[in-house]
């Protein structure tokens, strides 16, 4: 679970909802005061939300960047359906398709740099290979070529059985038993806290078991003509590293490995994480 520093946006972003012909998604807007060259789209991984990604709105605003960091359908504040099947991959990668559409202020078609986290790495990928033509570049950001790791699988499958059982604030407090949060935001943990109840079960149930059985697409995304970053920390625990750097030779992708970070370098080294970002970007 990213633990981001706080859940209030900068001064550079507002929250809003964004309205797409597939419903209506929770948002931060951060944007440039000179306007944007570029717009990016920030999707956020498993158990995540739109503000894993808030200590990267500042510094990529202020070089120039225009970005929208999303809540999933059924993530923290956009609404879920409770059915698994809304939360089919393709139905999710179809979401972003409409985000990207509805992404007012983007300044040339085909200009949405394209980023996801983990689970939004693998729904990313799924939204370019169905229709690449929105995006400019795709970032893969800790998001591995296929399934998860065997000891992160018997996780997933762990929750997914749980928040089938019990209540969310029970799962809650079971987690927390087990993994106390040493680094939690500023809220003491109460904003992960009130993120975690507001997530759709269903969501986290089925997204879960996707994660353990991805297949492994780098050959299609290889055969697109379009430029793909693949950043990390220098160790993780969900995709080994090692993995990770083979997925990118065998995509043709920038790599970027941030010192010091783990499985969320957006939160752990957003500095960094931004830097190589921006540099990334400017280079597409």
């Amino acid at each position: 679970m990213s633990r981001p520093p706080t859940f209030t946006p900068p001064p550079c972003a507002r929250a809003r909802v964004l309205r797409t012909g597939r419903g209506d998604f929770a948002v931060l807007d951060a944007a440039p005061q000179g306007g944007a060259h570029s717009t990016a789209l920030l999707l956020p991984g498993y158990t995540g939300s739109k503000e894993d990604f808030i200590a990267l709105l500042e510094p990529l605003a202020e070089a120039g960047f225009r970005v929208l960091s999303v809540d999933g359908r059924g993530q923290y504040e956009t609404a879920g359906t409770g059915r698994q099947e809304s939360y089919a991959q393709a139905e999710l990668a179809r979401d972003v398709l409409a985000q990207a559409a509805s992404a007012d202020g983007a300044p040339v078609p085909g200009g949405i740099h394209l980023l996801g986290h983990s689970l939004g790495g693998q729904i990313a990928r799924a939204a370019v290979l169905m229709d690449a033509a929105p995006f400019r570049s795709l970032t893969l950001m800790s998001s591995g070529p296929a399934e998860i790791d065997p000891a992160q699988q018997k996780k997933a499958r762990l929750l997914g059985d749980s928040v089938g059982r019990w209540s969310m604030d029970e799962v809650w407090r079971m987690m927390r038993a087990m993994d106390p949060p040493e680094d939690a935001d500023t809220g003491d943990g109460e904003d992960l806290r009130r993120r975690w109840l507001r997530h759709d079960p269903a969501q986290l149930a089925a997204t879960g078991a996707q994660l353990s059985c991805e297949p492994d697409r780098v050959a299609e995304l290889a055969a697109l003509s379009l430029p793909v970053h693949v950043i990390s920390g220098e160790r993780d625990d969900v995709w080994p590293v090692p993995l990770l750097d083979a997925m990118a030779e065998r995509l043709g992708a920038r790599r970027t490995v941030v010192a010091g970070a783990e499985h969320s370098p957006n939160t752990a080294r957003p500095v960094e994480t931004a830097a190589a970002l921006v540099s990334f970007w400017k280079g597409v």
